[in-house]
């Protein structure tokens, strides 16, 4: 069994090769959205007073109330003198010049997320575009979705060479880049459209949860490398492409597929460096790739199920045994 597990993950030498261009299609260029993005940061940084401070709230309720969370403080004044704070913590102003370094007029950013909110209106006409702002928070908060407002967090997706980083391990950082920010910005999004199960939930049910959150987020975005949306590097996707079928055999052979225990399903679902139980190569959440995949199955062997009623259904169970899901060995 040892030198099973040690060969599962081989090392694979990545071949690059040009892609083709990925053009949007002409029904969903034609849909009327004009991103406008608000670079909050901007003003921000140049406030001086609590009196200033107080303007800025007032000119940006639905900012104050969502991202800020301006109702969960005693006072308004103890919010201001937070924030006042920030806005004149000369430390932190290093991140500011480094956003505008990394991100500019953050023109390809908003060009990227003005396809994607196309893509949401041409699947769910209904959906409003939210307004969308920029933000530093000084590493509080990377990202906002709801319904009326969208906020990046700019300081989070600065990267490697950002003179400060969030307090978090390496694998989480390493998602921290910037051109993670809008797949992860639509993954939030998916979560307006997913239903699931909250209670009694199987390994499958959370498998088949973010399999179908990453299946939506490629829909909105597909000229987009399955490693941005899921956040594996090009080298983990590779070995996990290629051990597929192993990985499954993995889940089968030790009863996992309708476990229980949450203590099980986090190791294998949660955030982890790797998961040794399959592979020291295995990265974390590979169950959640795994489950992308059998929607990805079960969408190619029903091509009548439309994207909305694949987000409505929580019957993890018949999208498994429907989507005929057998990986071939390599």
């Amino acid at each position: 069994m040892r030198s099973y597990l040690l060969l599962l993950f081989t090392f694979l030498l990545l071949v690059s090769c040009q892609q083709e261009k990925c053009e949007i299609a002409e029904e969903v260029e034609k849909i009327p959205v004009n991103l406008q993005v608000e670079r909050l940061e901007q003003q921000f940084f140049k406030i001086k007073s609590e009196e200033e401070m107080r303007e800025f709230l007032q000119k940006n309720p639905l900012f104050a109330d969502k991202y800020l969370q301006q109702k969960g403080y005693p006072s308004q004044d103890i919010l201001v003198q937070s924030l006042l704070r920030l806005a004149t913590d000369t430390s932190i102003f290093k991140l500011v010049r480094e956003s505008d370094e990394k991100f500019g007029d953050l023109a390809d950013v908003t060009q990227e997320l003005e396809n994607a909110l196309k893509h949401v209106k041409f699947y769910y006409p209904d959906f409003q575009v939210p307004q969308v702002k920029t933000f530093i928070s000084g590493l509080s908060r990377d990202l906002y979705v709801g319904d009326s407002l969208i906020v990046l967090g700019l300081d989070f997706f600065i990267g490697k060479d950002a003179s400060y980083r969030p307090q978090a391990p390496q694998y989480i950082l390493n998602r921290y880049e910037k051109e993670l920010l809008v797949p992860a910005t639509m993954l939030l999004l998916s979560n307006k459209y997913n239903a699931t199960e909250f209670v009694n939930k199987t390994m499958l049910d959370d498998m088949i949860d973010y399999g179908k959150s990453f299946y939506f987020v490629k829909k909105m975005m597909p000229c987009t490398p399955d490693s941005l949306i899921i956040g594996f590097s090009h080298q983990q996707l590779a070995d996990v492409q290629y051990n597929e079928a192993k990985v499954w055999a993995h889940f089968l052979e030790k009863g996992l597929v309708y476990e229980t225990s949450q203590f099980t399903i986090r190791k294998y679902i949660g955030e982890r460096p790797n998961v040794p139980e399959i592979s020291a190569r295995a990265p974390g959440r590979i169950g959640a790739w795994v489950g992308w995949q059998i929607v990805r199955k079960y969408m190619e062997n029903n091509p009548e199920v439309t994207l909305q009623e694949l987000m409505k259904d929580k019957d993890a169970r018949k999208i498994l045994e429907q989507s005929k899901y057998k990986p071939q060995k390599r």
